[in-house]
């Protein structure tokens, strides 16, 4: 026990020195499970997932297709607003930026935002800029698995830092919805349910944005 809380400590010292650790925040080994609501139940013969909103054209893909779409891997560090932070995750899964970018989704020039839409109508937003992001992947694999679905199979957004890439907005871990089955672009920003009931919009972890202003 006191070897582990050691390399804890030596791990948690070497990601500070890095410039790694935000401020406030503390290294976990684990994976903690934090949501609000049940696990849904997944069925690959009716899941599907909606891209609507502010786009040239709407589009429905079946769980098979998301397989199918242009795939990446990044590795990058998750920060919790519950104040953990766990180092060197590898998710894979789809980087919305390339959907864009090969024309799989044709947003309007209108669009400025994106609303993640999960199950039981729980919605999670930020700004395209954010979604387009090197740092942020519709993801289905974590560390070489399917995800669990505690963790959000069988789709999840993630968002993240990755070390040298500074000039990424780096928002709190919950800015990326489990159980991903909507994506809907908007002309203006609507808050999403952690923003409703008083997390901060930005929530940027470098500058410990966890609370709106008044909390």
């Amino acid at each position: 026990m006191f070897d582990n809380i050691r390399n804890r400590r030596d791990e948690e010292e070497r990601v500070r020195s890095e410039g790694r650790l935000p401020p406030g925040q503390a290294l976990t080994q684990k994976f903690p499970v934090l949501h609000y609501g049940p696990v849904p139940a997944f069925n690959a013969d009716t899941w599907d997932l909606r891209v609507f909103g502010e786009v040239e054209e709407e589009v429905r893909w079946n769980w098979d297709e998301v397989q199918q779409l242009p795939r990446r891997s990044i590795i990058m560090d998750i920060h919790c607003v519950t104040r953990w932070s766990k180092f060197d995750t590898v998710w894979e899964g789809i980087s919305l930026k390339d959907l864009v970018d090969q024309g799989f989704i044709k947003p309007k020039p209108s669009a400025k935002h994106l609303l993640q839409h999960a199950e039981y109508g729980f919605t999670v937003n930020v700004p395209l800029e954010v979604a387009y992001g090197d740092n942020f992947l519709l993801a289905y694999r974590f560390d070489g698995q399917p995800l669990t679905p505690d963790h959000g199979y069988p789709l999840r957004s993630v968002v993240g830092f990755i070390p040298g890439r500074e000039d990424l907005e780096t928002p709190y871990f919950w800015k990326g919805a489990k159980w991903l089955r909507g994506l809907e672009f908007l002309s203006e920003d609507k808050l999403g349910f952690w923003e409703q009931a008083g997390y901060h919009n930005q929530a940027d972890v470098w500058k410990e944005q966890r609370f709106a202003r008044g909390w």
